[in-house]
């Protein structure tokens, strides 16, 4: 199995691990997994450290690939054929970032690591992060 880490797990991955649910947190450290860290995360990391609505101890170009190397994770890019699986998404969630998250576990057929009800709702595997 593949697993894709949606933003907010990820990020308390390596800052609150203990907000995420015991499962998914076996999963992520286990080097056995293949899990894996969109470009999308780090498209949204960027623009919201570069707004002031999240603070990183490095810049994110720096926090990122050091993170992701530690904890053994995989680059997922996002391809076309991700960002136009979008469009067929019904309209349940707003926020672009986790649709396209979304998208990419679908075409990739990968379980999202998510603590985001919302993601529940739509044809997609979901490992429940939260606690």
């Amino acid at each position: 199995m593949t697993y894709l880490l949606d933003t907010g797990v990820w990020l308390w991955s390596v800052g609150e691990p203990t907000r995420i649910s015991s499962k998914a947190r076996d999963v992520i450290v286990d080097v056995e997994q293949e899990v894996f860290l969109s470009a999308v995360t780090a498209w949204e990391v960027a623009i919201k450290v570069g707004s002031g609505k999240l603070q990183l101890p490095e810049p994110p170009d720096l926090y990122i690939p050091r993170r992701m190397a530690s904890q053994g994770l995989r680059t997922l890019a996002v391809s076309h054929q991700h960002a136009l699986t979008v469009f067929a998404l019904p309209g349940h969630h707003r926020d672009p970032f986790d649709r396209l998250l979304i998208a990419q576990a679908q075409v990739e057929n990968m379980t999202l690591i998510t603590a985001d009800r919302m993601v529940e709702r739509y044809p997609v595997h979901v490992l429940w992060a939260g606690r």
